[in-house]
């Protein structure tokens, strides 16, 4: 039972932070907007690189941009709650049962892993060329986010035994 009730606790956990990430752009929008904005002109990339042809100016583009992002973090933390709702429900279930429950989970961290690597490094890292940023870099933090999820992706998928006293929990 720990180790089902461990998967759970760590899906919820990135169900929060997701959620946290996704409130905070909602309650601080102008932080993050600025942060779209530099990116996606590519300001403070390298000067004369070759790639500047690819940056958009366009405020209402960055606008639509970044309602993206938010809409997929709050897609993301909401499917990972849904998750982390039927992974409890079959908690004390057979083995297969779990499994089965698993997929909506599943599903959750994939879009947060999706998010990070499209979004934030083939997109935002290589097209809009954001690791010659200084200021307005976020490799690094994506990249954090892709290792602690894909770790929980990869526990949660994980085979389950057969629960012996189904009266744990």
């Amino acid at each position: 039972m720990i180790v089902r009730l461990a998967k759970i606790t760590l899906v919820a956990s990135i169900a929060l932070l997701m959620t946290l990430i996704a409130l905070n752009n909602l309650t601080d929008y102008g932080s993050n907007f600025a942060f779209v904005q530099h990116v996606m002109s590519m300001d403070t990339t390298f000067p004369n690189n070759k790639g500047l042809w690819r940056a958009i100016t366009t405020p209402s583009l960055h606008h639509i941009f970044y309602a993206v992002i938010i809409a997929w973090e709050t897609l993301s933390a909401v499917v990972c709650w849904i998750g982390v709702i039927k992974c409890f429900r079959a908690r004390s279930g057979g083995a297969v049962e779990f499994h089965r429950a698993k997929d909506v989970a599943m599903g959750g961290l994939t879009l947060v892993l999706l998010l990070f690597t499209v979004v934030f490094l083939a997109v935002g890292g290589e097209w809009f060329l954001m690791w010659q940023s200084a200021t307005w870099n976020s490799q690094p933090a994506a990249f954090r986010m892709i290792g602690t999820t894909g770790v929980v992706l990869l526990f949660l998928s994980l085979p389950d035994e057969e629960i012996e006293n189904r009266k744990l929990l």
